[in-house]
């Protein structure tokens, strides 16, 4: 069985913790991949519901048209 000759201190194991999250964080963050909506243009998540027009795969997934119109009923 393998036995450490020395006591690891804090500062290297806290190092080598926070140097691990970073890592896995940085991942994460490489994995979102956005694509420009083919509707509107906007950037949108890949197959995902574009947010802005409500469309997906070319079709019409959400209607967007009625929000819009009550919102500029209510600014008024």
């Amino acid at each position: 069985m393998a036995v450490p000759k020395k006591k690891t201190s804090k500062s290297v194991t806290r190092r080598r913790h926070s140097a691990y999250r970073q890592k896995q964080i940085s991942k994460l963050q490489n994995r979102v991949n956005l694509v420009a909506c083919t509707n509107c243009g906007d950037m949108k998540q890949n197959h995902q519901v574009c947010k802005s027009c409500g469309f997906y795969n070319g079709k019409q997934v959400v209607d967007k048209s009625s929000e819009l119109d009550q919102i500029t009923t209510v600014k008024a």
